[in-house]
């Protein structure tokens, strides 16, 4: 496996937002994602859980274009949102982390979590991963086994949250939000 860095992590993070490929971040790039997601579930914008998603990217991006002061509804360069999310995830431990991607995170499982026990089966990440990420059933597989942290054939949000912080950090080569 290829050693990653969380700076490396984060330019591919902010590429892979650029839905329009531009070359800046804004709002509509964070509506396209929630789409993009939302659709791949099969679920509607105007559901509750797609909603959810929604409003989820929403606030993520407010608050990372808040950070990178460009306002909450501003449009943000590469520069600018590497240097808020060093800010707002990697400057402020793993409480910033949290505070800023457990709700996207919360809102994309729960979109996930099709037989509504509030877990996240092998079969639904192969969902997630699969249709909104890309992934074969096999790496998706793999990637559950290597979240699952103990063990029990089920991810809770806060074993997603830790796989995604694991990413950010360079850690874990598995992307979960797309």
């Amino acid at each position: 496996m290829t050693s990653v860095t969380s700076h490396d992590n984060d330019v591919r993070r902010f590429r892979k937002w650029d839905a329009n490929n531009d070359g800046v971040i804004d709002r509509s790039d964070y509506e396209a994602e929630a789409r993009r997601i939302v659709h791949a579930f099969g679920e509607s914008l105007n559901s509750g859980r797609g909603r959810a998603v929604m409003e989820a990217l929403i606030v993520l991006h407010q608050r990372q274009a808040e950070a990178a002061g460009v306002g909450p509804s501003g449009v943000m360069n590469q520069e600018q949102y590497l240097a808020a999310n060093e800010e707002l995830m990697f400057g402020r431990g793993d409480q910033g982390f949290d505070d800023l991607l457990r709700p996207a995170i919360a809102a994309i499982a729960d979109l996930c979590d099709t037989d509504r026990d509030g877990l996240v089966s092998k079969v639904e990440l192969r969902q997630w991963l699969g249709n909104a990420v890309g992934l074969s059933d096999a790496d998706s597989d793999a990637a559950f086994d290597r979240i699952d942290l103990d063990g029990d054939g089920a991810l809770t949000v806060d074993e997603l949250v830790i796989a995604v912080r694991e990413f950010h950090y360079g850690r874990l080569d598995i992307a979960l939000l797309g």
